[in-house]
């Protein structure tokens, strides 16, 4: 019979082909229908709980077979049906080419690239951090449908920015426990889904704990002890973690490479099983840094056999390692009786159950709720836009004499551009970034609003030499305003690489002054950076109009920045860390990890939290073309602190230091509700941020003001926003003592709100009126 096929439905079924590979790129990772031996075993059996499939999967492994899933790099089990897979994928603020999970290339030669976690962080916006988690989670399903990466992504990095000269600094939400917790939360929720206990990617919060040094005057990150107290574990290192787990439902913990009180964290049952898995009930894995294991046997000589370091690990609660280690030595360890098969299996129950919950065993990939998503989704214009957005929500204006921003939006004005980072490209994205979709520098940014004249004034931000700076002071002389885009980039401040001060490096300040000197209009001063610097000497030059800091901001962030120099964008960016002057690092070594200051010492203390002395800008400093007014429509003045039903009497205990503990205190729904009226005096509508702080009656172990509550409102020029919100007393007025026990202090409790000062009184409610 003589073939009807005609042209056009040749080219539909040649389309329809395609379609068919496309959605078959990636071939089952386990239980593939065509495989009949398999298919049929429990372990494939969707419709079965969860728990009970991994029950039966491990139940048929040999004990090679587990040891071999103990490494990131884990192993086929063929006659199971059981593909390899890579563990080690990063998403730190996007889909990164870090990390041997994930590829570039063909289908897939880029992802959208969002600005670096300290400058998103800035924008103090949660309802952001969470939206950039489901775009960077939507390309990175895309990619593994594609088959060049996979569905673990360690990240994000939730430790506390303790030290300014620390080169990981800008991979943090900053210094404040509560900011740090929420943005865990908030992006692991997008990165994660909201499906139940089904995912859509697997999040992890790392480094547990306390770590916040890579290499600074001869310590290293695998030789450091950090000597923790456990009131600084308690209220300020722990905190992030905590909520991470608790309130993110992360998938996944990683140990650290540091000893924490001389134990490696990988080594530790009581951070691990105790804390963890125990008290904050993980519903995950925990795996360690990379090669932290090794590290701890080799480089800490922590163990005297590797066999020992394989058992110490597995027994105190890490169940993958992101190394060879386990896999080389676990056999051995239980053959000589270190451990037991039964210790293995509740590693891989974890692991297991965690690539279960991301379908991995359901078969066909395209079936999965996520399956059609491809190379379609990955650097959508949506995608981009909000790269773009995040950008201007996290740049600072941190001064604006006159004011002398916004610039004119006028294409007859030139401005002169200079400086090492005006055509920056990889910059902006700092580090654990992937290849992104597209850069818009801030010369082309500038270029958008106003004629240009560029001139780099120094080879790079290193600037060692001045043989530069004749050319961009001539530009300067010409044009009617000068944007010097200063800063550091990953050759200063980096993994492994910690700062060994707090200024601009080489000649950059003498640059920005003999520029300002000469130029003919305003001079902005616009700086690149994770980590603060100490420009004091720019702040107080009157002839350095506006300074702004852009972090490092993204594939868009010379698009932002313009944005915000020719007032399209309204800034709205607050500082997520304390910008000290370079005095402070005096007599302060980045191994000493108290929080709290000691005058007799002659110790500064740590962040806004402890720290009282002189500062360049402060943590939550930020300005606007817009001015913002508080007005609290409605707070308590009194709240009444129930005890607990099985404590009676009031007892050293419950009461030491009239401070009530939180397990003593009835927690439940024990809230201050608050109304607080926010105007937008100004001609621009803006977007501004809320911080509540609360400052405890004096304790000499409570922090001098803690941040307690922050949203972001628009609010448009000339109106009027209401913003109501609910204070935990159990959790946001409580202190942590030198025992590291919480504690609710009782007195005169001052809310900050602006320039607002507001006053509760926390009183123990009287034992007569409790009822068990």
């Amino acid at each position: 019979m003589a073939s009807t096929t005609t042209p056009t439905s040749l080219v539909i079924l040649f389309t329809l082909i395609l379609l068919c590979v496309t959605n078959q790129a990636r071939e089952p990772f386990a239980c593939d229908p065509k495989d009949g031996p398999t298919k049929t075993l429990p372990f494939c059996m969707v419709s079965m709980p969860i728990a009970e499939r991994v029950r039966d999967l491990v139940g048929r492994m040999t004990l090679q077979e587990k040891v071999s899933l103990l490494a990131n790099s884990a192993a086929p089990v063929p006659r199971l049906g059981i593909k390899g897979y890579e563990w080690w994928s990063e998403a730190l603020h996007g889909v990164s080419n870090v990390g041997p999970g994930t590829k570039f290339g063909g289908d897939f030669p880029r992802a959208t690239s969002f600005p670096q976690v300290i400058t998103t962080v800035a924008s103090f916006n949660a309802s952001l951090w969470e939206a950039i988690g489901r775009v960077v989670s939507d390309e990175a399903r895309a990619m593994y449908n594609g088959g060049v990466a996979g569905l673990t992504y360690w990240s994000p990095n939730v430790n506390i920015l303790r030290d300014p000269r620390w080169g990981r600094g800008q991979e943090t939400p900053g210094e404040d426990p509560l900011v740090a917790g929420k943005y865990a939360a908030s992006y692991v929720r997008g990165l994660q889904g909201n499906d139940g206990d089904r995912l859509k990617i697997a999040a992890c919060c790392k480094h547990f704990t306390a770590y916040d040094l890579d290499n600074w005057n001869g310590v290293d990150r695998f030789h450091f002890n950090a000597k923790v107290s456990k009131q600084d574990i308690e209220d300020t290192f722990d905190v992030p973690f905590r909520m991470c787990v608790k309130e993110g439902k992360v998938a996944s913990v990683m140990c650290s490479y540091n000893q924490v009180n001389g134990i490696p964290t990988c080594a530790d049952p009581n951070l691990l099983q105790k804390t963890v898995r125990g008290q904050w009930r993980l519903n995950g894995y925990i795996v360690s840094d990379c090669d932290s294991v090794g590290v701890f046997y080799d480089n800490q000589h922590y163990t005297s056999t590797p066999q020992e370091a394989a058992a110490d690990a597995i027994k105190a609660g890490l169940d993958l390692d992101c190394g060879p280690f386990l896999r080389i030595h676990t056999e051995m360890a239980v053959k000589t009786g270190l451990l037991s098969e039964v210790d293995i299996n509740g590693p891989l129950v974890n692991t297991l159950t965690v690539q279960m919950r991301l379908g991995m065993f359901d078969g066909e990939p395209s079936s999965h709720p996520f399956g059609n998503l491809g190379s379609k989704d990955v650097c959508t214009p949506v995608h981009q836009e909000l790269a773009l957005e995040a950008a201007r929500q996290g740049v600072v204006l941190l001064k604006n004499l006159g004011p002398s921003l916004p610039l004119s939006y006028n294409r007859r004005l030139t401005i002169a551009v200079i400086g090492p980072n005006s055509n920056a490209t990889i910059t902006m994205i700092g580090n654990y970034a992937g290849v992104a979709c597209g850069y818009t520098t801030p010369l082309q940014g500038i270029g958008r609003y106003a004629k240009t004249i560029y001139q780099p004034g120094c080879a790079d931000v290193a600037c060692i030499g001045d043989q530069l700076f004749s050319g961009a002071i001539d530009a300067a002389r010409q044009a009617d305003a000068t944007v010097l885009i200063m800063g550091l980039d990953q050759s200063i401040e980096a993994e492994f690489r910690d700062r060994s001060g707090l200024l601009l490096p080489g000649q950059q300040q003498d640059l920005v002054s003999m520029v300002a000197a000469a130029s003919r209009g305003p001079t902005i001063l616009v700086l690149m950076s994770g980590g603060p610097i100490d420009i004091s000497f720019a702040k107080n030059d009157p002839r350095i109009k506006a300074i702004v800091w852009a972090g490092y901001p993204g594939q868009a962030g010379g698009a932002a920045v313009a944005d915000i120099l020719f007032g399209t964008t309204n800034p709205g960016g607050k500082l997520p860390m304390t910008w000290y002057p370079q005095d402070y690092l005096t007599n302060l070594p980045m191994t000493a990890m108290d929080m709290r200051s000691s005058p007799l010492k002659g110790y500064p203390g740590r962040t806004y939290r402890f720290y009282k002395g002189p500062v360049v800008y402060p943590f939550g400093h930020g300005m606007g073309y817009s001015n913002f007014v508080h007005t609290i429509a409605s707070a308590p003045t009194m709240v009444a602190v129930p005890l607990d039903g099985h404590h009676h009497g009031l007892n050293n205990t419950t009461f030491a230091g009239k401070a009530i503990k939180v397990t003593h205190a009835k927690c439940n729904k024990l809230t201050i509700g608050v109304e607080v009226d926010v105007r937008n005096i100004g001609s621009k509508d803006g977007s501004h941020t809320l911080l509540v702080y609360s400052t405890p009656p004096a304790r000499h172990w409570a922090p001098h003001k803690q941040l307690v509550f922050f949203e972001k409102v628009l609010v448009k020029a000339g109106t009027e926003q209401r913003v109501g919100f609910n204070i935990n007393v159990c959790r946001d007025l409580s202190v942590v003592d030198t025992f590291g026990i919480r504690r609710i202090p009782l007195g005169d409790h001052s809310l900050h709100i602006g320039d607002i000062m507001h006053s509760v009184s926390v009183q123990a409610l009287p034992l007569g009126v409790i009822k068990n």
